[in-house]
């Protein structure tokens, strides 16, 4: 689980075919990585990966077919900028919202203008992903946690901040460019909860579960 609030902008080192997947080798710049250890999580732009090597100043992770087709990783080069975020620990600060790190889709950046010092982003969204997103909702870009401030059945935007720019992979977005996108965790969990037959009760679910309180 992340927050989408970027530690660091890396880059992608080096890429290699394997057997239909893909190892990928990620610099990892100012990420502090000295509490990393083989098996951990790692976002990359978005993309929950599982650290399987490492270096000083860079880790190396298998990414499946699945992932590379219903990401923009697939697209990315050796030298291509990334974000990162180590998974959130249970004691950390809950700076943006609750991410997981599993990518909906895709979509473009249509335009970008400059509002005051900030920047509005317009981006578009896969029609079965529109119903997740509202205004003044949460949704995640290439992993960054950012509010939406319109959204209708294929785009939305929202404004980018001087900081935000400067500090993720957003600064040189430039129209035209693939993003990846995760809609809000609580969305698709409302979704499902009014999807389907009859709920099952609280009472009955911790009786079946033979946790019903009474001792």
């Amino acid at each position: 689980m992340f927050t989408g609030i970027i530690q660091a902008v890396g880059h992608i080192e080096s890429l290699q075919a394997r057997g239909g997947d893909m190892r990928l080798r990620i610099y990892t710049a100012t990420l502090e990585m000295r509490d990393v250890a083989l098996g951990d999580s790692i976002a990359v732009s978005g993309i929950c990966l599982t650290v399987v090597a490492l270096g000083a100043q860079a880790f190396e992770a298998d990414v499946s077919m699945e992932t590379l087709q219903r990401t923009r990783l697939g697209a990315l080069k050796a030298g291509s900028p990334v974000n990162l975020e180590k998974a959130l620990r249970l004691n950390d600060r809950l700076g943006g919202h609750l991410v997981s790190g599993h990518v909906d889709g895709t979509g473009r950046l249509l335009e970008r203008t400059e509002q005051a010092r900030s920047t509005r982003m317009r981006f578009s969204l896969p029609a079965e992903l529109a119903r997740y997103v509202a205004e003044k909702g949460s949704i995640t870009i290439d992993g960054i946690s950012l509010t939406v401030n319109q959204v209708d059945e294929t785009a939305f935007s929202v404004n980018i901040v001087p900081h935000t720019l400067a500090q993720t992979t957003l600064g040189s977005l430039q129209p035209g460019e693939p993003v990846n996108l995760e809609v809000d965790l609580i969305a698709r969990y409302l979704e499902r909860l009014m999807q389907g037959g009859p709920a099952e009760s609280l009472e009955a679910l911790l009786a079946r579960s033979g946790l019903t309180g009474k001792g």
